[in-house]
């Protein structure tokens, strides 16, 4: 059986950052996975859930709406493993490309303020898994922490030694 490629990267040296998950053609265009590491893996607490789910949300809401980027953003999602997002993008995209929006994003996370979008019975199969004011602290520590301090090792996979 063949490994996913994800397997691949060393996780006890993976770094905070944004990074090229994977490419894909599909109907002649290239589709871009990031992965939008927020924590480091195995060495720093996951993301609590509710921040993680609202932070979904928020992202989510903020890409799907800007104007230069909306649409070429396919897909916005929580890792399972709760130390970051996948975000799917039209284009063959490198992690510098799009470094300001990731700051704009996490910027408007961090200064939210209000209801949180789509967090009701109707709008959200798990509405009361929520947590706004730490989303926001999560968002303004990976803003100041990571992403205005972007060096090539934040948007490089480090490689497993055989």
């Amino acid at each position: 059986m063949n490994k996913i490629p994800s397997f691949t990267i060393d996780h006890l040296r993976l770094l905070r950052g944004i990074y090229v998950s994977r490419k894909d053609e599909v109907n002649g265009e290239i589709i871009t996975t990031f992965d939008i590491r927020m924590k480091e893996p195995n060495r720093e607490p996951a993301l609590g859930q509710g921040a993680l789910h609202t932070i979904e949300h928020l992202a989510a809401t903020y890409l799907r709406n800007e104007p230069q980027w909306k649409d070429r953003i396919i897909y916005w999602g929580p890792m399972g493993c709760l130390t970051g997002n996948y975000l799917l993008m039209r284009g063959n995209l490198e992690p510098q490309d799009i470094l300001l929006l990731m700051q704009d994003t996490f910027r408007f996370i961090a200064q939210y303020d209000g209801e949180v979008p789509g967090a009701a019975p109707k709008d959200c199969g798990n509405w009361l898994l929520h947590d706004l004011p730490m989303a926001r602290w999560e968002a303004d520590k990976y803003l100041r922490e990571v992403l205005e301090h972007m060096t090539a090792a934040n948007m490089r996979y480090p490689e497993k030694a055989e």
